[in-house]
């Protein structure tokens, strides 16, 4: 099995991050603008990611597995054949002035071209995630940073 593994700093509470983890609207602000579904434990969230165009790219449904007071836990149930029974994991612990943030997106069943692509991108989320709690504005799909030609 592969794991994705990213850990970013937010100057801010984690009160803060788990809301924004947590909610429609605080994901809407950081990850993708197109979320709906039931955010309690159990529930499911649909993601859709379009192209500027309107053009569907992708779209993902997470079943929550896990949110307390320092973790965000979801099992993908739908979406890219490579994500199906992936876990998505956000963990949460306070250092000195800032909100760690320990993110991982585990059990790929191989490393492959995609798995590389989706590491970047959540990398570019994460600090999208970090805006927003921080600022009030992140940088969710459409209009997230580019990486290359299949986003």
């Amino acid at each position: 099995m592969v794991n994705i593994i990213h850990r970013i700093g937010i100057k801010a509470s984690p009160e803060k991050v788990i809301a924004a983890l947590s909610s429609i609207s605080g994901l809407a602000n950081w990850w993708t603008n197109e979320v709906s579904g039931d955010t309690n434990i159990g529930g499911k969230i649909e993601f859709i990611f379009r192209a500027s165009n309107g053009d569907v790219k992708g779209s993902m449904l997470m079943q929550v597995e896990e949110t307390n007071s320092n973790c965000v836990r979801w099992r993908c149930v739908d979406g890219p054949a490579e994500w199906i029974d992936t876990e998505i994991n956000f963990e949460l612990s306070q250092q000195d002035d800032q909100t760690i943030l320990l993110f991982s997106h585990k059990n790929w069943r191989e490393a492959v071209e995609f798995t590389a692509h989706c590491s970047m991108k959540w990398a570019t989320f994460l600090l999208s995630l970090r805006d927003y709690v921080e600022t009030g504005k992140g940088k969710p799909s459409p209009n997230d940073v580019k990486i290359d030609n299949w986003n």
